[in-house]
């Protein structure tokens, strides 16, 4: 049966270190706080202008473009997965097309966040199985800076995003046990609430009735609003002790999926990747699953939680740095807003 490959990947971050010093300058907040909590000690963040989450999502993607031994011109499928677009719409999947100057190929932009990536791998990897495309750029890509509020009353988020992209072209294999052996994908709306960033939205009318603000229009007037700005409504929301006791929970789970479904265990894994949303989670979920150190690539402490980008970030200084070889099996997995969560399992 013919399966999909990762055939080439590369990732980029931006040149701008913050460390968790140089946040202390804006909010009452320390390094042994944020590592204490989060085990993040810098992160990048992008040029405030001209630096896009498109921009680093075609550097990441020249790289995986030329590791697969292809040109932009040989592209004939985008899936983008980002939270942080360019604009509100369209999405970022037709810009870097045009960027690229790549021939008239579709795009698709995935939001499902943290786990917009896998869920993104998850999607190709169909078409490639089907024989509709032959050569697919995944791409994960995010510009949290420019969105976060560096004031103490919003340092329980602030700190824990980074900037960066990552990208693998995804190209079909007949060799033996080579390829995606098998993804899963989950979500459980119930408390979507619980992660989220509600403005702009269609939705308002369920968060600001009866408060200050509240337009009086019988029309329009809800999307964004003066009233919302100033009193930090269009600022990301995290219940963070909720949403870590669900992940610690939905994360093995779903990777002990992946292994089940094709009849392996937690000691056949020669290298897990994590999204990189704690380093505290993924530590848990490394001893539930009896993995040495060894076998789990963390570099959160480096770039912080970069959502959709952090799963192929770290795939790829992985595989850069010598921990991913040819037959190696791979598992990646990630949980994040919604909720959503995936895993993919890889034989390289």
């Amino acid at each position: 049966m013919q399966r999909s490959k990762i055939a080439g990947i590369g990732y980029y971050v931006p040149k701008n270190v913050y460390t968790n010093t140089d946040l202390s300058r804006f909010m009452e907040t320390s390094d042994e706080w944020i590592q204490e909590r989060t085990g993040i000690k810098e992160r990048r963040f992008a040029d405030r202008l001209g630096e896009t989450t498109t921009t680093m999502g075609i550097e990441a993607a020249k790289i995986a473009i030329e590791r697969a031994g292809i040109t932009a011109q040989d592209v004939d499928f985008i899936i983008f997965a980002t939270l942080s677009p360019d604009y509100y719409f369209p999405g970022c999947g037709v810009l870097l097309q045009r960027e690229m100057k790549m021939k008239e190929i579709g795009a698709l932009d995935i939001r499902n966040q943290c786990s917009g990536f896998v869920y993104a791998l998850s999607v190709a990897d169909q078409f490639i199985k089907t024989g509709m495309y032959k050569n697919i750029l995944v791409v994960g890509s995010e510009k949290h800076s420019f969105a976060m509020d560096f004031e103490t009353r919003s340092r329980n988020v602030s700190v824990i995003f980074g900037d960066g992209a990552g990208a693998v072209v995804l190209q079909p294999t007949q060799k033996e046990g080579q390829g995606i052996l098998s993804t899963h994908l989950h979500s459980d709306g119930a408390d979507a609430e619980l992660l989220a960033m509600f403005y702009p939205g269609s939705n308002a009318n369920k968060w600001l009735k009866d408060k200050p603000g509240y337009p009086d229009q019988e029309l329009g007037g809800l999307f964004m609003t003066a009233e919302q700005l100033e009193g930090g409504a269009a600022l990301p929301y995290m219940d963070g002790p909720a949403v870590f006791k669900k992940a610690v929970v939905k994360f093995p789970e779903v990777i002990n999926e992946a292994l089940k479904a094709n009849n392996l265990t937690a000691a056949d894994i020669d290298l897990l990747v994590p999204h990189q949303a704690n380093l505290r989670i993924s530590q848990y979920v490394q001893q539930l699953l009896g993995l040495p150190d060894e076998k789990v690539f963390n570099n959160i402490q480096k770039y912080g939680n970069t959502t959709a980008a952090s799963v192929p970030i770290a795939l790829c200084e992985a595989w850069e740095s010598g921990k991913v070889k040819e037959g190696d099996l791979v598992c990646l997995a990630a949980f994040g807003s919604g909720f959503t969560w995936a895993s993919a399992l890889i034989r390289w």
